[in-house]
Parts: structure tokens; sequence; C-alpha cells
């Protein structure tokens, strides 16, 4: 978050539609921007008396070039498909003057959101089969039984993990920032100031 504020010179005026977020990931700077929350309804949380709308990333209700910055992080790959996802980009693109996209790299060797090696990289058919009894997700969060499943059918259903050059491909005018961890990059920023 600090990379983000310092990128764009965040101040309390900036207007920032987070697409995909909630407020907690906003606690960590310093200054808080007039943020607006895009989000479905099963995805938002407590927005601190910011606005709520909504609405689809893929379909949003603001004018061209409503905000200062469009923030999302680790939501272009929740999307749907390579067509949705190009949609999703093409509104983040329409709507803001500048972006941060962040989203984890399809080639970090550790699914993000099963936390469970290699996985990702299975042809779907195996994933179908591995995904519901070996994830360390599960282990580790030790969520309720429908939640779980509700979970890993959205993971095989719906979530899709780009590459750089996918990115780069969907956000052409973007710097592609890699975000590295131990030497690896783990997740990308298609970042326009």
């Amino acid at each position: 978050m600090r990379a983000f504020a310092e990128a764009f010179g965040i101040t309390n005026q900036t207007r920032v539609l987070d697409v995909g977020g909630t407020l907690s990931i906003w606690r960590l700077l310093e200054v808080t921007p007039r943020i607006t929350f895009l989000n479905m309804p099963r995805g938002a949380g407590d927005c601190g008396g910011f606005d709520l709308v909504f609405a689809s990333g893929c379909e949003m209700p603001f004018p061209d070039q409503s905000f200062d910055v469009v923030f999302s992080n680790s939501v272009i790959e929740h999307v749907g498909d390579a067509r949705a996802q190009k949609n999703f980009a093409e509104e983040i693109r329409r709507v803001g003057r500048g972006y941060w996209v962040q989203t984890p790299n399809r080639r970090f060797p550790i699914e993000p959101h099963l936390l469970t090696p290699l996985i990702h990289w299975l042809p779907k058919s195996w994933q179908r089969r591995l995904a519901p009894r070996f994830n360390f997700w599960r282990w580790i969060e030790q969520p309720a039984k429908d939640r779980r499943e509700y979970y890993i059918e959205h993971y095989l259903r719906d979530i899709r993990l780009l590459d750089r050059r996918e990115v780069a491909a969907l956000f052409p005018e973007a710097a592609i920032v890699k975000e590295r961890w131990f030497g690896w990059t783990k997740s990308l920023v298609a970042m326009r100031r």
C-alpha cells in the first residue's frame, strides 16, 4: 500500500475506486483518500462510511474518467474466463485516469487461493479431482463444510490466474511491476499514472 500511495501521490482529496476491496487494506495508509467501493453483495464488508456501489467490475456504472485512480487487489483472476477479464480491464481503463491492478502471478509455484504448490499448473480435470481433497487452505483455515465447498467450486469454475504477458496485453499502456518473494515473482501490478 505504501508503494501504491507513493506512486500516485495519494492525498485525502484523491478520488479512488476500489474494485472488489474492503476497508481493512486502506487502514494501512497514513492518509485516507475519498474511496468508493465497488463490490458484489457477497463480497461487501464494512466500508467505514465510504460510498459502496453494488455492481460487477465488468460493467461499472460510472462515466468515463470518474476517478483519479482505480485500485484493484487480487480481483481480476476471480472474474471468470479470458473474455470477462478483458471486460474487467477495459472498464478499469475507462473509469480511471490512472490505475493499480494487482494479481497473483500464474508462474509462481504456490497457488495463492488454495495455498497449495503446483496445483494450478495441472490440467483442470486433475485439479477437479485433487482440489477438494488436497489443499493447504483447507487445513490452515479449517472452514465450515459449506464454505469449503463453495470456495473450491469458485476456484475451479472462476479463478483464472494470469502471467506477465497476459497482464501486459490487458493493460497495454501500463508499466508492469513485479512483486517478489524470495526471488520469485509472486504477483504482478499493472500501473498507469
